[in-house]
């Protein structure tokens, strides 16, 4: 069975969580919605919260799911970050912006990039 559209990110978003967890992550919030956009995974590693953009793929015909987070995809993760700091009271530690590349087909091969871009 071929995974499309929202249910291929669902399962993105479900496999990026599993492997942060083995690494010792743990997933606070999963889709965080505002009126600007949505917050993939928020997770804290230690002391940081981490804003995760996680884009999955069934095949490379359409460029890497990391080639899709451009400058303006990071603008709207920032904004929404914001919000979600807002509606939370602020976070007095760091935090840093992940990007999670997945690619599934007949194996599935996960890339991360912890600190993909900044809030600036």
């Amino acid at each position: 069975m071929v995974l499309k559209g929202k249910a291929l990110g669902r399962e993105g978003e479900r496999l990026a969580a599993q492997f942060l967890e083995k690494q010792g992550v743990v997933i606070v919030e999963r889709n965080f919605r505002t009126r600007c956009g949505e917050l993939d995974l928020v997770a804290r590693d230690k002391k940081e919260l981490v804003f995760i953009e996680v884009k999955t793929r069934s095949g490379s015909d359409f460029g890497s799911g990391l080639e899709a987070v451009d400058s303006r995809k990071c603008r709207q993760i920032v904004r929404v970050a914001k919000e979600y700091l807002l509606k939370h009271d602020g976070f007095e530690e760091p935090i840093r912006f992940d990007v999670i590349g997945i690619l599934l087909g007949d194996s599935v091969h996960i890339e991360h990039i912890k600190n993909a871009f900044d809030a600036s």
